[in-house]
């Protein structure tokens, strides 16, 4: 699961789950420019900023003292991610690669007037669409409103003799499509979302009635049906068309294998090979006994100094949590930093037998959680541009119970974030001094422990009652955002605890927790909104579980006054009176939320994210919206990827990899476009 926390003002640090957590939202302060033009060469992080994005870049410490051989491993893992980026543009929408093409021949070959206020708007479009990976917003979901008329598309496209059908040309500026996942409750989520999971007239019936009659060989290791296959009806039969080669995407999963066999030939060690031989299969079969067999084998395979997420994953963007998206991450080993934050895997056992769940829905044994901090050489496909700063993995609850998972923080994208942002918002959103200055002091590393206890100690910990299904089919379109709750609850109720000292990971457990717990409730109430537009519902899961928890714990705290809604000069702050109470409160919170889990309680989990989670004070909304109006950072932030370039020999043997940054986002995107262009505009 990736981590996708938007901590507000305090600076990112990382959790861990396969699930994604966006960094805080910042702004650049005057006064750390001044403090760059001080220091001699000092890296520059930031590329650019346009519409509600930032462009930043990152570096890859340690990359000259890999030897070649790791260097190589590196660089045919890098490969491959990229050769499938164009799976997760035509997962993303059916029209995306086709709009994607001739949005780019019009930016690359129109020689008309580019200073015009039209060309500038068209300029960032094509940015925004970059950025998200095709026509829907990467956060909102919602589909991105060109700032320039149908009228000037169309003499962009004249000039530039490129041509789209009169649907594609569309879907640009209509209203249909209008949001890549539709989370809405009451309505059908599979016909009225626009991600490219499911062909025409399928609907949320069709996908659990179809799911529904498959019977894994063994009851007790269910297969991740649907997680490697687009969904579609043909003659009005369903039927799924699997993602491997030969089959859909295939022509771009032969490069992602091609590129696979030659790091299988630099392998670090033979439990590396061997799951990388799986993964292998797994793309030329689509069996996905094959995939729990890789994640078992990778999932074992702890040794080394290279490390990578490769296929499809995450389900945040299929509306039921059947599908995965395409991503990849490949990964260097931080040496220093995995062995501090080693003690939370040797310790997850405390952390299970003394967390407030009940006692039956608590694992005897918790086996296999590794925790690395880990340098990022590069990313594709739903990791990039906007990347997790955290990933656990694997998602199977079987296999996270039987074998383990590994959980990794990416330090250097974490890094990267804290040296682009600045102050400016977390001394408007909070109540007074001291909260700045518990924030300033120890609101990163409250930060880094929460993402770190979120993914290896949340997401491991917890079971299912017997008998009851996976979570995906007893929570539905809530159970994205019912894990990464009780994952952001296990981190917070630990984040107040002295056991963290005790462990040699704080030296004031109490300030760092209090840093945490403020930061969490200022973000979860005010910070996340200005990504919202007024009048909008929170729909992503991620957003949803901070309001959701925050909210919750508002309201039972309201007898004792544990958090406080403070008015002041018409600004609306939080203040928390008693941290202690507070974290009985998340306490309460993570048992009831582990119950609806192991139970499959759906009506419960509706109750919690709809009453809690969804919608927004719109006075408090409009207020954040307009005090956030002085700060020109962007809200969102994503990266361009380090370059990695290889040297030959006389016989075509590399002899040395270079790492290079790229000169500019448009110049990384059009080179992606160029190079790693294996599908058809339509699949």
């Amino acid at each position: 699961m990736k981590l996708n926390r938007i901590l507000f003002f305090i600076t990112v640090a990382s959790l861990l789950i396969a699930c994604k957590k966006d960094p805080k939202v910042t702004d650049q302060s005057d006064q750390q420019e001044d403090v760059q033009e001080v220091v001699e060469e000092k890296f520059d992080y930031m590329v650019e900023q346009f519409a509600d994005l930032k462009i930043l870049r990152y570096q890859i410490p340690g990359w000259d003292n890999l030897t070649l051989k790791e260097q190589k491993l590196v660089f045919y893992l890098t490969q491959a991610g990229l050769s499938g980026r164009d799976i997760m543009w035509d997962q993303n929408y059916r029209h995306n690669l086709t709009i994607r093409k001739a949005l780019e021949k019009i930016y690359t070959s129109y020689d008309g007037n580019k200073t015009s206020k039209d060309w500038k708007a068209f300029e960032t479009y094509l940015k925004r669409v970059w950025f998200s990976n095709g026509i829907h917003h990467h956060y909102s979901n919602d589909k991105i409103k060109p700032e320039f008329s149908q009228d000037y598309l169309s003499s962009l496209l004249a000039a530039t003799s490129t041509e789209i059908s009169k649907e594609v040309y569309e879907a640009i500026f209509n209203d249909e499509d209008a949001k890549k996942v539709n989370q809405a409750k009451g309505i059908d989520n599979v016909a009225l979302s626009a991600v490219n999971f499911y062909g025409p007239g399928v609907t949320n019936d069709d996908v659990t009635s179809f799911y529904g009659k498959m019977k894994s060989p063994d009851k007790n290791k269910p297969l991740s049906f649907g997680l490697n296959s687009q969904l579609v009806k043909e003659n009005g039969t369903l039927k799924e068309r699997v993602y491997k080669s030969g089959g859909l995407y295939g022509a771009a999963i032969d490069e992602i294998i091609k590129w696979l066999e030659k790091a299988q030939g630099v392998a670090e060690n033979k439990a590396q090979g061997d799951a990388l031989g799986l993964l292998i299969e797994y793309y030329k079969t689509g069996d996905l006994q094959t995939w729990d067999d890789y994640n078992v084998a990778w999932t074992a395979a702890t040794e080394g100094n290279i490390d990578y997420i490769n296929s499809f994953i995450e389900v945040y963007n299929d509306p039921l949590g059947y599908r995965g998206s395409y991503e990849t991450i490949v990964q260097i080993k931080d040496f220093d930093m995995s062995k501090k934050m080693s003690v939370l895997s040797e310790n997850a056992q405390w952390f299970e037998d003394n967390s407030p769940l009940m006692d039956e829905h608590k694992k005897d044994s918790v086996v296999g959680v590794s925790y690395k901090v880990v340098a990022v050489a590069g990313e594709a496909g739903d990791a990039s541009p906007s990347t997790p700063i955290g990933v656990n993995l694997p998602n199977a609850n079987w296999i996270r119970a039987a074998v383990g998972s590994k959980s990794v923080s990416l330090g250097n994208i974490i890094g990267a974030y804290n040296n682009a942002g600045g102050s400016g918002r977390l001394k408007e959103f909070v109540h007074d001094n001291e909260e700045f200055e518990l924030e300033e002091q120890y609101g990163q590393l409250g930060d880094k422990l929460h993402t770190a206890l979120h993914e290896v100690v949340g997401h491991a910990s917890g079971q299912l009652n017997p008998g009851v299904g996976e979570t995906k089919e007893t929570l539905k379109n809530y159970a994205s955002t019912m894990e990464e709750g009780r994952a952001d609850l296990v981190g917070l109720y630990y984040l107040m605890d002295p056991k963290l000292q005790e462990l040699g990971l704080v030296e004031d457990w109490e300030k760092t927790g209090k840093a945490a717990y403020d930061g969490y409730i200022r973000n979860g109430l005010l910070g996340q909104l200005i990504r919202l537009n007024l009048g909008d519902d929170v729909e992503e899961a991620h957003m949803r579980n901070r309001q959701w928890v925050s909210a919750w714990s508002f309201e039972q705290g309201k007898k004792d006054n544990v958090i406080e809604k403070v008015t002041r000069d018409g600004k609306t702050y939080y203040n928390i009176n008693d941290y202690k109470k507070l974290r009985e409160i998340f306490g309460r919170l993570l048992r009831e939320t582990q119950r609806i889990k192991s139970e499959g309680d759906y009506k419960a989990a509706e109750e919690l994210v709809e009453g809690y989670g969804v919608k927004v004070d719109q006075a408090i909304h409009a207020e954040v919206l307009k005090r956030n109006e002085q700060f020109t950072s962007a809200p969102y932030s994503g990266f361009v990827n380090p370059v990695l370039v290889p040297e030959m020999d006389e016989n075509g043997e590399i002899t040395k990899i270079n790492v290079t940054q790229p000169e500019d986002f448009v110049s990384q995107m059009l080179m992606y476009s160029k190079h790693y262009n294996f599908l058809p505009e339509v699949n």
